[in-house]
C-alpha cells in the first residue's frame, strides 16, 4: 500500500469516526472470514458497520474525533464496530456474535466520546432498542385516552343497566 493509498484510508476512516456515535473496538483473531461475514451483515441491519484496518492507520484517523480515547486499545488484531443512529442495536448483535463465537472479543467502546468497557457494551445489549422505546410511550400515551372513554361509557352504560333490570322487575 502506497503513501497515497494510505491517506485516502485514514481520510475514509476519519469522516467515519466523525459520523460515528458509537464504536466498539474487538479483536477477532481466529475468526474465519464467513464467520465476519455473519457479523457484517447483523450490524448492517442496525445502521452499523465492521472496519478492518492496521492499527497505525486507525490510530491516526481517530485523531481529532471523539473517539482518540480508542487508540490505546488499536493492538493485535483489532476490527471497529461503527453505530451511526443508536447504540442498542449493534450492540446487541455484537454480544450474541460475542456469545457465540469465543474467537471475537470486545476490548472497550464509545459512545459519543465517553469511554466504556466491555461490560458497559453487553449491558447496553440488554436494554430495549428505539423502536422498543417508542411503541411501549405510543402504549403508553394511547391508554390514557381510551380509558377515560371507557369511564365516560361506563355511566350511560349503568344507567341503561338500571332500566334493564327496573323493566325485567315490571314485566315479572
Amino acid at each position: 500500500m502506497n503513501r497515497d493509498q494510505k491517506t485516502d484510508v485514514i481520510s475514509g476512516l476519519n469522516e467515519t469516526f466523525s459520523k460515528a456515535k458509537f464504536a466498539v473496538v474487538a479483536d477477532y483473531r481466529g475468526l474465519k472470514v464467513t464467520e465476519l461475514e455473519k457479523l457484517r451483515k447483523n450490524l448492517r441491519q442496525s445502521d452499523a458497520q465492521i472496519q478492518i484496518a492496521k492499527n497505525t492507520l486507525l490510530k491516526l484517523a481517530v485523531k481529532g474525533t471523539a473517539y482518540e480515547g480508542l487508540s490505546d486499545s488499536f493492538s493485535g488484531t483489532t476490527a471497529v464496530a461503527i453505530g451511526f443512529t443508536e447504540p442498542v442495536g449493534p450492540s446487541k448483535a455484537l454480544a450474541a456474535f460475542a456469545t457465540e463465537f469465543t474467537a471475537f472479543s470486545i476490548r472497550s467502546a464509545a459512545l459519543e466520546g465517553k469511554m466504556l468497557r466491555a461490560e458497559d457494551v453487553v449491558a447496553l445489549s440488554k436494554l430495549p432498542s428505539r423502536e422498543e422505546l417508542l411503541g411501549k410511550l405510543l402504549g403508553t400515551m394511547a391508554a390514557v385516552p381510551t380509558g377515560f372513554v371507557r369511564v365516560l361509557s361506563a355511566v350511560p352504560q349503568k344507567l341503561l343497566y338500571a332500566f334493564s333490570a327496573i323493566k325485567d322487575q315490571k314485566e315479572s
